[in-house]
């Protein structure tokens, strides 16, 4: 599937696990309460403290409705207490999803869920929460030994979903930093990576994301150990979690955790910063 059709052909979330018409009924309902309200979109997204292009997606049920973003929209469209009332059941349908994670990764899915703070380094591939869904899909296609069809669908859904902690409010804090090596591997083929790299521009001018990338031609690194990801959420202290060869680790010792965010910090001071970054993926996409 090309990226330039991407929105013309959304799959609905949670699709195996019966949800989807949960997801849809809720998307028609916001829908029709807003449009007899004689709101726009754009005039429901700024409300709501998001964008028109999630309200977009939510109505036509390829977005879930987080609980707090129906609590939100219940009082600013009048549904008197109708979608609000839903929020039980979305927490129940995510709760779901989670499960259907890998049995290994569900302790970080669960911490990443609830992350006020989140902060990584990649050097292969783009995180998965910046992924687009053709990107996803294809790194889960070519993963040795091969994955059958369904595992990847439903892989790829999960992936997708898990992109719901931008919707959140107030949104946690997150910052990536991604080598440039990796944004300049064409993973999927031509199309796959402009629409990857318009989906870092997308997501890299998110009020709550910072995006940086460490140029290759850095003569110092600090980091040559692999890839992490630090997390903290309101009720744990900070951790950090690592994945080397399908074998994780979720660090909690205070010590290793402080040394991994020592290191992150000097990442940050050598990577190029956010407008610098994003300079350079609109420089990377003229030149396609």
């Amino acid at each position: 599937m090309a990226s330039s059709d991407h929105e013309e052909r959304p799959e609905r979330p949670s699709q195996t696990d019966g949800t989807a018409h949960l997801f849809s009924a809720l998307g028609k309902q916001i829908k029709v309460l807003r449009e007899h309200a004689g709101m726009s979109q754009r005039e429901l997204g700024k409300a709501a403290h998001c964008g028109e292009a999630l309200i977009s997606a939510i109505e036509r049920g390829v977005r879930t409705p987080q609980p707090d973003f129906l609590t939100r929209v219940d009082a600013l469209l009048d549904a008197r207490g109708v979608l609000a009332a839903a929020a039980d059941d979305v927490r129940e349908a995510q709760a779901r999803a989670r499960t259907r994670h890998p049995e290994w990764y569900r302790k970080y899915a669960s911490l990443e869920g609830e992350a006020v703070e989140l902060h990584d380094y990649s050097n292969q591939v783009v995180h998965g929460l910046l992924q687009t869904e053709d990107y996803a899909r294809t790194i889960f296609s070519q993963r040795r030994p091969f994955l059958d069809a369904e595992t990847i669908e439903k892989r790829v859904s999960d992936r997708m979903a898990r992109q719901q902690i931008f919707e959140r409010w107030p949104s946690p804090i997150c910052s990536f930093i991604v080598e440039e090596a990796a944004l300049q591997r064409p993973i999927g083929g031509h199309l796959v990576h402009e629409g990857q790299l318009r989906q870092l521009l997308r997501v890299g001018r998110h009020r709550a994301v910072e995006l940086q990338v460490m140029p290759t031609d850095r003569q110092e690194h600090p980091n040559v150990d692999g890839v992490f990801t630090l997390l903290t959420s309101k009720s744990r202290q900070p951790v950090a979690y690592t994945e080397v060869q399908g074998y994780p680790r979720l660090i909690t010792d205070v010590e290793e955790v402080r040394l991994i965010a020592a290191r992150y910090g000097i990442l940050r001071s050598k990577a190029l910063n956010a407008q610098e970054s994003l300079t350079l993926i609109e420089k990377m996409l003229g030149a396609r």
